[in-house]
């Protein structure tokens, strides 16, 4: 037990004992400290009011954050296990990562710097989206501040806290701001050269968050696409049709170009469904047809009031309209489906008659048709 293990003509610098008084107990014991300032963690964390998303997310945060610490435990031990050795070989592995390979002034960049990036912009990301939801669930519901408002304000309270913590991160990783002034004014001689469209999308984005014609939720045509606007960033927009298509659009789209927006003010829109009867019809009993199909209509508005026109007299029969005030976009062509077909079911039980485009050919006289000579009865 106290004797080096020895693997052949291998000898390791421990015993049996030596690995499990140094390895196996620390990390036995790591484990248990693990559960145990779990279980108190998750205690404190239900006393509190936060949402029930938030406190899965936090305890999952220090889940992370205490595997870590008993993996760098672990190492700990094995090293103090095989002795100064293996310290030395650490401190070369690491004095090799924090080497710079890049030096401007009193910016030293290294792989260490590289890598404590990562978590700069991971934190700087996170910091964004927690200061939006906490306005959201905490000032916005106390002014009561409509939708738009809402994502506005919203969106750039992320912006600003984000971009407010990735500085702060850059510079306690030790990269001067100052040569990052500079290295961005490079930047900005070539995106007033090369990325012009890109730089015109991002002020593109700014106007779009700060004035509002669009947010996340509206339902808009533009270019011929209609869809839910999904995501709004700086460079573009994410809008899924119904035909559960993705569209990517260049925010400056939506600034040069008209956006047909139908949910800017509310989500009430109308529908017209128009059809033809025969001039045999009875326009009275059409009328009442039409306006007992929009008070069964599952998709309109409560109280509003259905509109039956005489549009005009056409070759093939009079044209009739109804206009319906649906209560949310969403339902838009749905509603327009349920209308047409109850219309058909309606007319054909009432024995209206949709009439469809007749011609009738008259043919005056059959021309006589010309036969060549045939020479052999000539003959």
């Amino acid at each position: 037990m106290t004797q080096n293990i020895s693997l052949g003509s291998i000898s390791l610098p421990f015993s049996i004992l030596g690995f499990i008084t140094r390895v196996m107990l620390p990390f036995i014991f790591m484990i248990l400290l693990y559960g145990l300032l779990l279980w108190g963690f998750r205690r404190i964390l239900g006393l509190t009011k936060l949402k029930e998303s938030t406190k899965v997310q936090t305890i999952r945060y220090f889940r992370l954050i205490m595997k870590l610490l008993v993996v760098a435990g672990l190492a700990a031990s094995v090293g103090n296990l095989l002795g100064t050795e293996v310290y030395s070989w650490y401190s070369r592995f690491l004095g090799f990562l924090n080497r710079p390979f890049f030096v401007s002034g009193n910016t030293r960049i290294s792989f260490v710097t590289l890598l404590m990036l990562m978590p700069v912009f991971y934190i700087a990301s996170w910091s964004g989206k927690y200061a939006r939801k906490l306005l959201d669930s905490s000032l916005f519901e106390q002014f009561g501040l409509d939708e738009a408002k809402r994502f506005s304000i919203g969106s750039m309270a992320r912006y600003v806290v984000m971009t407010m913590a990735f500085l702060f991160g850059l510079s306690i990783v030790g990269i001067d701001l100052s040569a990052l002034s500079v290295i961005l004014g490079v930047m900005g001689i070539g995106l007033g050269f090369g990325l012009q469209s890109i730089v015109a999308n991002f002020f593109a984005g700014l106007i779009i968050i700060s004035t509002r014609p669009i947010k996340e939720g509206d339902r808009i045509l533009i270019n011929g696409m209609d869809g839910i606007v999904q995501h709004i960033r700086f460079i573009s927009t994410d809008i899924k049709t119904f035909e559960n298509q993705n569209i990517i659009i260049p925010n400056s789209h939506f600034v040069d170009n008209a956006v047909h927006n139908y949910s800017y003010t509310d989500r009430h829109i109308i529908i017209v469904n128009e059809v033809a009867v025969s001039y045999n019809s009875d326009l009275e009993r059409v009328r009442v047809i039409l306006e007992e199909i929009n008070e069964r209509n599952p998709y309109k508005l409560g109280g509003s009031e259905n509109i039956v026109r005489i549009l005009s007299f056409g070759d093939n029969g009079i044209n009739v309209s109804l206009r319906s005030l649906i209560r949310d976009v969403t339902f838009k062509f749905d509603a327009f489906s349920w209308t047409n077909m109850e219309i058909w079911k309606q007319f054909k039980k009432e024995g209206i008659e949709i009439p469809f485009p007749q011609r009738d050919v008259h043919i005056k006289s059959m021309p006589v048709p010309e036969y060549p000579a045939d020479e052999s009865r000539e003959s």
